[in-house]
């Protein structure tokens, strides 16, 4: 709605989990069960259509033979209060619920940040995405956005590409607790619950992500 404060991360996450949807790295989904892939493409078109306007841009629709997962940007719904995903909600009905949701997003450490990023937008075929200079994407929504990592001095003992699972913030501790059973170690949690480091058992780091801690 004109003139709306935009609204937190704690406040986008409070505003669409009692609705069955979850909050992840800058979007919210939800998804429905579907007996056919002709089943979830009419149910996408109903979506769309309620949609409207409104989803060109922030709506996403993932058809698959078993299920219908639709993401809405987060931008969407702190502009418009939740009134997007409602009207979505209404489609869905009742068979929308909490889903396992993560998105994942690869980190490479570099000391010239502007000297390696082209190698790598060329490679991926990736643009740089909107509003920053450390960060590309796929412009086709299928691979994983990569950003840059700025280094202080080499370091050539340790990885300098890892990942960053992001997973809603009530999935973390299991995540964790997950990912320690499977033989790897806590490197840090200074900075949680923003994210957790940790290792696999030849040093190989990866960080579990949340929203929180970030506003």
């Amino acid at each position: 709605m004109p003139g709306m404060a935009k609204l937190s991360r704690a406040e986008i996450s409070a505003a669409v989990t009692d609705r069955g949807w979850r909050y992840v790295l800058g979007s919210v989904s939800t998804s429905v069960p579907a007996g056919s892939l002709a089943e979830a493409g009419e149910l996408a078109a109903r979506v769309a259509a309620a949609a409207g306007p409104a989803g060109t841009g922030s709506v996403r629709l993932d058809v698959r033979a078993d299920r219908l997962v639709v993401e809405v940007a987060a931008e969407a719904v702190s502009a418009g209060g939740g009134e997007l995903i409602d009207r979505i909600g209404a489609v869905l009905g009742e068979a929308a619920g909490p889903s396992p949701v993560q998105r994942l997003e690869i980190a490479i450490d570099a000391l010239d940040i502007p000297a390696v990023l082209p190698f790598w937008r060329a490679v991926l075929d990736y643009v740089n995405e909107p509003g920053s200079d450390d960060s590309i994407m796929d412009p086709r929504g299928q691979g994983p956005p990569v950003w840059f990592q700025q280094m202080d001095a080499p370091r050539p003992q340790r990885n300098r590409i890892h990942f960053d699972v992001s997973v809603p913030h009530d999935e973390a501790e299991a995540r964790i607790k997950a990912t320690l059973a499977g033989g790897g170690t806590l490197v840090s949690a200074d900075a949680a619950p923003a994210f957790w480091i940790l290792a696999d058992p030849e040093g190989n780091e990866a960080c579990i992500c949340t929203w929180q801690g970030r506003d």
